[in-house]
């Protein structure tokens, strides 16, 4: 039996600073082939990438990837096009009930390569307040000043 290889392509770090993420899922990504080469060169930004059931389908918006640049006119791709994810009908129907309450979005968390696919994973998510924010931030600042203490006391 083959191991499974994830590799991290990029991460959305703002999703997890925005959002409460109550649940993820795995998805596939239906891409043309400008695109994978496009990813494997890194040209790719994901910090604005949402999804977005519509219909019977799911799709990625907001995932910038770049052009390959020795591909002519005709065969390229648009930046910015929206792009269909490939998930079961199962989770299309849970993911159209969970975005039908007020304030759910399906933001993308990361995407990454598996067994040589590229696959995304897009999270339920609610907005934060600004106050939610702070108080994240205030809990990584005492964990980090604790494990520093740690190290400190484990050092004499």
């Amino acid at each position: 039996m083959a191991r499974e290889m994830k590799v991290e392509i990029a991460t959305n770090r703002k999703a997890a600073r925005d959002f409460h993420i109550s649940e993820k899922y795995e998805a596939g990504l239906e891409l043309k082939g400008t695109e994978v080469k496009s990813i494997r060169a890194g040209k790719i930004n994901v910090a604005d990438a949402f999804a977005r059931v519509e219909g019977n389908q799911v799709m990625l918006y907001g995932c910038d990837i770049q052009p390959w640049e020795t591909a002519g006119e005709w065969y390229n791709h648009q930046a910015k096009r929206p792009r269909r994810l490939l998930l079961h009908k199962k989770e299309i129907l849970k993911l159209a009930n969970e975005t039908q309450v007020k304030g759910a979005t399906l933001p993308l968390l990361r995407m990454y390569w598996k067994n040589r696919r590229v696959k995304v994973e897009i999270g339920v998510g609610r907005g934060k307040t600004h106050g939610d924010q702070r108080q994240d931030l205030k809990k990584k600042v005492e964990l980090r000043e604790a494990q520093r203490e740690m190290a400190r006391f484990n050092r004499r």
